[in-house]
């Protein structure tokens, strides 16, 4: 099991991003090998907007989310009230953004790995979590 951040998925859906084909790649290998991805709940609504925006096009960003939301071995993780403090104490233990948190929280309440590009939070998260890249 690994949580992946939304800057692995974008890449991976994204021709044109410069990490397309090793994101592209690593999910392939990953989930061929019958691997478990465990995303926050919301990381749907990250990705949708994410795509929408670069791709100029909502309907892009519906497929988007859509299609990920079918991937066989996708586990989503929702988010109460003792989840959102965790998170909260990370974002500011680590100075993190939001959403980075909160892929980090998942990640640390989970005992497990987090997969990035953001080099951000890589470096900030590596206090709590095993964090890697896709390369």
């Amino acid at each position: 099991m690994i949580v992946v951040d939304a800057s692995v998925w974008i890449s991976s859906l994204i021709e044109q991003d410069i990490n397309h084909p090793i994101s592209l790649q690593w999910f392939e290998a990953y989930t061929d090998g019958g691997g478990v991805l465990v995303e926050p709940v919301f990381f749907l609504v990250e990705v949708a907007g994410a795509v929408a925006r670069l791709r100029g096009s909502p309907a892009d960003g519906k497929l988007a989310a859509s299609r990920l939301s079918a991937i066989s071995g996708l586990r989503l993780v929702g988010q109460d009230a003792q989840f959102s403090e965790a998170a909260a104490d990370l974002a500011a233990d680590l100075r993190l953004r939001g959403a980075d948190a909160i892929y980090v929280a998942t990640a640390h309440l989970l005992g497990i790995p987090l997969l990035t590009w953001d080099r951000e939070q890589r470096e900030r998260a590596g206090a709590v979590v095993r964090v890697h890249t896709p390369a």
